[in-house]
């Protein structure tokens, strides 16, 4: 077994992304780069290190002599974020469908037990947890540009999948329409799957649309 070693920057990064996308931090307040500092038990050089990966990847904003701020959630975002994963991610979940061996396919498995338990037993951890299972079905297709730039679009969509899941019934409807592509792509139905994906991603993408109008219009 590889053994995998993060440098100080990483776990600093690792640890900031799960509390940014947790919402522990408020939105309209820079972060407080010493506390934090000192909670951690790190120097600021690797955790400014890992603040400006975090604005790369789009979850945090710099401003000039005040900081960095949590990046608000918002349609535009959504919108964009979304069509680019309509236009990626159906066809290389489905490539990769074709391509996956008995370990790709108990990975995907495993991962999706996981989603599931989260959402019944740990809710803060969905969104990370969502966004492994869709790695999962993606990853059998050796495409690395590809993989990496779904993953990047799955890290930004994570804090929405938190607000998509806030009306009642949708972790109902999340969990079978991942089981049904779980169940496709392990039968290596490339076609299909890809399908049931776009409509997943699309239907999320109308939902969110219309949770912001309501919350514009409120």
């Amino acid at each position: 077994m590889a053994i995998v070693v993060q440098t100080l920057s990483e776990q600093i990064f690792s640890l900031v992304r799960d509390r940014i996308i947790s919402g522990k931090f408020p939105v309209d307040v820079a972060i407080r780069q010493d506390a934090l500092a000192a909670e951690l038990g790190v120097s600021k050089i690797p955790l400014r290190e890992a603040l400006a990966r975090l604005e790369q990847d789009g979850l945090l904003l710099s401003q000039a002599n005040r900081g960095f701020f949590v990046r608000p959630l918002n349609a535009d975002e959504v919108d964009e974020v979304y069509a680019l994963r309509l236009k990626i991610e159906p066809e290389a979940v489905g490539l990769a469908s074709k391509m996956a061996t008995d370990a790709d396919r108990k990975a995907a498995r495993d991962a999706l037990d996981a989603l599931d338990q989260a959402a019944i037993t740990d809710k803060t951890q969905v969104g990370r947890l969502n966004r492994a299972f869709h790695m999962s079905l993606v990853r059998p297709s050796k495409r690395q540009v590809t993989i990496q730039i779904v993953e990047r679009l799955n890290i930004i969509s994570e804090r929405y999948v938190g607000k998509h899941l806030e009306p009642a019934g949708r972790g109902d409807r999340a969990h079978q329409e991942h089981s049904a592509m779980l169940e496709l792509w392990s039968a290596g139905k490339g076609d299909e799957v890809a399908a049931v994906m776009y409509d997943h991603i699309a239907s999320t993408l109308d939902d969110l649309r219309k949770q912001f109008e309501a919350e514009k219009a409120g």
